[in-house]
Formats: structure tokens, C-alpha cells, sequence
């Protein structure tokens, strides 16, 4: 079995400076071998970045440096991206590169001033920067291919400096009014999957190292927000400790109130298509865990790190006993590879939640329309059984279906069936490179172009491109925006809605 890494590549260049410094690595690198002076320029960025440190941390490292930019924008692609060697960014090492690197950097300023008062004294000052700058360009670009794009970074000297100036900043009590920390708006809604650990650059875990104010507080880390923008559960932001402070005394959203750890035994695992499989999980610990149609699950799929992956409900079950998760298997996916290889019938697992409330319709809701594509139908497949079962105002449900193979059609007869049975219930299958007797070709946005949706509700669970389309068309054909709903791992740039939406 090939071992997926859980470390993952992505995209770190958020600002126009973070994408295109590193051109001013190569400029001085590089263009300084014919015009020394250039290196001068180095001057002005160790200015900056130590006036920084004392008030934002190492954030210059992680919004312009030049290196950096050099290894997450044009190296990153290129990385082997692996493990961080512990001894690298360790204490011992740190401080002995750092003794190294400032006493031949020291040694060859000494030699420099030598020339003071010559026409060739900035030549020579300059080329020391320049040397600098080479050299931290060919070992530090080496260590980004072979091993991963941040290694430099671990003990880089410039990283160290930064490090003191922010800790003296601390003791002035300087910076807590500047200083923006990773921070979690609601540990209630972590979805505990580590993503933010295998995005970091510096590979650290924010999400089981939060303070008493629910910031990240380590001295190494970058600001980059690069978690921030990979945050499944979007709660994650850099904020100041009296911003944290604000967000933490805000009251656990309804749908994450009652999130628990759970110990549940495999009862059943059921192979849908080659891809997906059903598992069915016994509660044993409590034996009973009330949950709502449209919620999620957690499974905890590694012990170290401590990982869960966040799954849909499936299942209906009034007695909360059991309870149903569809899993996709995903190509190189780290969580999914876990559990279709190694978890089996009688297993016993470790959950949390039930989590979720974006899709729970709300009692008094009589129009609601349900759109989905790929797994994200998932959800769906209970929310239809208790709004049929359980609402008694509800007045019509829709549910679009968009898939791409006719076996893709999950529970496909169940939900005929339960057509035929509630007049007020329709269930419009499409798909988009399969042919099937009686299903229109296209996609799920296909089926919502000529409709009117004044007075629905709409719910939707699938691609960000889906709903970002399906957003436009129902709006545009009478859905309040209010009214629109959705769940996505992928980030929607260009979709506005409401926060409370979101």
C-alpha cells in the first residue's frame, strides 16, 4: 500500500508582494554579481524586518520575504515536501547556525569597513550582502526541493533575530495591541482534521495548541495564514488577543452545543460503487446520541497527530442507536486512505459530535428545496425521510440530484419510492456523462434554470463551483439570498452572501 504524506501542498501567495518578492532574490543574488552595491538593499530589508518583529512576531517572514517567497511560490511545486527534521529546528542548532552564520557575517563586515572612505567601500559592502543572499538562495532552494520549501527558515538567522526583537517587544509590552496570533472563533466547530498542520509551513499544529484565549501562540509561527485559508470550518482568523478575547465569550452556535466524544462499533460496511462505501457505526458509548438529519460526524482516523475526518449523516434513525457515514474515497487522500484500508466490521472507533446546523431546515419551513452534486448528496438522504416523516408543515420538497454515472445514484429506488408515497415530494435525478432511461443529461444547475423559487428555502451540499452557479440562478428566479444555504470544503472567492449565511 503507497503511503500517502500528510503534509500538503497549496497555495501560499495571497498578496501581490508574496507572489513576485522573490524577484528580488534573484535581483540581488544574481544581478549582484556584476553590481555589487545592490546587496545594500539587504540593509533595509534587516531593518524592516527586525522593526517588524517587535511588533508582529515573525510576520516578515511570512508576508515579504523574498526567500520565502522564492521557496512557497517558485520551489513549492518542485518539493518533495516532507517532514521537517526535528534537529533542524531545534534549540542546539538554532542557536549554533545562528553563532556560525553571525560570525562569518561579522568577520566579513570587519573586512569590508577595512575600505572605509575608499571609492570601493559600498562595492565591498554590498558584496557581503550579495554573498549572503547567494548563498541562503542555493542551500536554502536546495533544502526546499529535497526535503520542504520552509526548511531554511527553521534556523535562519534572520528568523532568530526576529524571534529576539518580538520577545523584547513582549517585555515592553509593545506589541500586544499589534500583534495578530492564529486564532480559533469557535473551538466548538474545529473540525479536528489537522488540515491547518499539513498546510503549515513550519508544519506546526495550531489546532491542539491553543491558549486560554484560543490563539496560536508560537514564537515560529509566520502569520501566513495559510490555515486560515484552508480551514474547512472557516474559524480560524488572525486576530489581536483583545479581538480573541471578544470572540470568546460569543455563545456556541446551536447545532454544536451538544458535540461530545462518542465510542461507536462498526456494525456493517457496505461497498455502494468501487469508490464509496457506507458504514454503519453502533453507538456503545453513550449508547445513544441524538442527532439531527443534515448534522455531521467526526472519525478519528490517526492517533498521532490526533486527526478526525468531518462526514455527513446518512442515516434516519429514531431510536439513536445507530448511525450511517457515505465515505468517498479520495486519490491520495490521507483520511479516506486510513479507513477504507484498515478500518473493519467490529472495529471499534472513536467520534465526536453531532456538529452542523447550515442544513437543518428550521421548524416552520414549508418550502425547501435540496440541491446536490457528487457525495453531496449525503446528507440529503435523511433530511428527505424526517421532512416527510416529521414536518407536517411542509408543503413541497424538491430534491436535484446531479451526478456524473448512473451508479453514482445513490439509493436511487428508495427515493422513487418515496415519491411515489409523498405527493409533495419530487426527486429529479440528472446526470452529466452517463445515459439513463427517463434522466435528463446535464447537470444539477441544469434542472434550476426554469424554475421559480419565491417562497423556498434552498439547501445545497457539493462543488463550490455548483453552488456558485445554483446561487446565481435562484436568486435570479425569486430565492430570498437570505434563504440560500450551502456546505463546501472549497472556497467560493467571487460568491457574496449574507455572513449569516456563510
Amino acid at each position: 500500500m503507497e503511503q500517502i504524506s500528510y503534509y500538503i501542498k497549496t497555495r501560499r501567495d495571497f498578496t501581490r508582494i508574496r507572489r513576485y518578492a522573490w524577484i528580488l532574490t534573484l535581483f540581488i543574488a544574481i544581478g549582484g554579481l556584476w553590481e555589487p552595491r545592490l546587496g545594500l538593499v539587504v540593509i533595509a530589508i534587516m531593518a524592516g524586518l527586525t522593526i517588524t518583529a517587535f511588533f508582529k512576531g515573525r510576520y516578515w517572514c511570512g508576508n515579504f520575504c523574498p526567500h520565502g517567497s522564492l521557496y512557497d511560490v517558485v520551489l513549492q511545486p518542485l518539493s518533495m515536501n516532507q517532514r521537517i527534521p526535528s534537529f533542524l529546528k531545534s534549540k542546539p542548532m538554532i542557536v549554533g547556525f545562528f553563532v556560525f552564520f553571525m560570525f562569518n557575517f561579522g568577520r566579513r563586515m570587519l573586512e569590508a569597513f577595512q575600505t572605509w572612505g575608499t571609492t570601493s567601500f559600498l562595492e565591498r559592502l554590498g558584496s557581503v550582502f550579495v554573498f549572503t543572499y547567494l548563498v541562503v538562495m542555493i542551500a536554502g532552494g536546495l533544502m526546499a526541493v529535497f526535503i520542504n520549501p520552509r526548511v531554511w527558515c527553521q534556523f535562519c538567522p534572520m528568523g532568530t533575530i526576529q524571534k529576539i526583537a518580538y520577545s523584547l517587544g513582549r517585555k515592553a509590552g509593545v506589541n500586544e495591541s499589534t500583534d495578530q496570533l492564529i486564532t480559533m472563533t469557535q473551538p466548538s466547530m474545529c473540525h479536528r482534521c489537522g488540515k491547518c498542520a499539513r498546510v503549515c509551513p513550519f508544519q506546526l499544529e495550531p489546532y491542539v495548541n491553543m491558549n486560554d484565549h484560543n490563539q496560536f501562540d508560537d514564537f515560529n509561527c509566520i502569520r501566513c495564514a495559510t490555515c486560515v485559508e484552508n480551514c474547512p470550518a472557516g474559524i480560524l482568523s488572525l486576530k489581536t488577543k483583545e479581538e480573541a478575547d471578544s470572540l470568546k465569550a460569543q455563545p456556541i452556535p446551536e447545532g454544536y452545543q451538544h458535540r461530545r466524544l462518542i465510542y461507536a462499533r462498526i456494525q456493517r460496511i457496505h461497498q455502494l460503487t468501487k469508490d464509496l462505501r457506507e458504514y454503519v457505526l453502533t453507538f456503545v458509548d453513550p449508547p445513544t446520541v441524538p442527532y439531527r438529519a443534515g448534522q455531521f460526524m467526526l472519525i478519528r482516523v490517526t492517533d498521532e497527530p490526533k486527526a478526525y475526518r468531518a462526514y455527513s449523516i446518512a442515516s434516519y434513525d429514531e431510536q439513536y442507536r445507530q448511525v450511517s457515514l457515505i465515505i468517498k474515497q479520495i486519490p491520495e487522500g490521507y483520511g479516506t486512505a486510513i479507513i477504507f484500508n484498515q478500518y473493519q466490521e467490529g472495529d471499534l472507533v472513536e467520534l465526536e459530535g453531532p456538529m452542523g446546523e447550515v442544513l437543518v431546515p428550521d421548524r416552520g419551513t414549508e418550502k425547501m428545496v435540496f440541491v446536490a452534486n457528487g457525495i453531496g448528496i449525503t446528507p440529503f438522504l435523511a433530511l428527505v425521510q424526517e421532512v416527510l416523516t416529521k414536518r407536517e408543515e411542509v408543503q413541497s420538497v424538491l430534491l436535484i440530484n446531479g451526478q456524473r454515472y448512473k451508479e453514482d445514484l445513490l439509493y436511487h429506488e428508495t427515493l422513487r419510492t418515496l415519491e411515489k408515497e409523498y405527493p409533495h415530494f419530487q426527486y429529479l435525478p440528472v446526470l452529466s456523462r452517463d445515459s439513463m432511461e427517463g434522466i435528463p443529461k446535464g447537470h444539477a444547475t441544469t434542472l434550476l434554470k426554469d424554475r421559480v423559487f419565491t417562497g423556498y428555502k434552498a439547501y445545497l451540499c457539493g462543488t463550490g463551483h455548483m453552488i456558485q452557479d445554483a446561487y446565481q440562478i435562484m436568486t435570479t428566479n425569486g430565492l430570498d439570498e437570505k434563504a440560500f444555504f450551502f456546505e463546501t470544503e472549497e472556497k467560493i472567492p467571487d460568491l457574496q452572501l449574507p455572513a449569516s449565511m456563510v
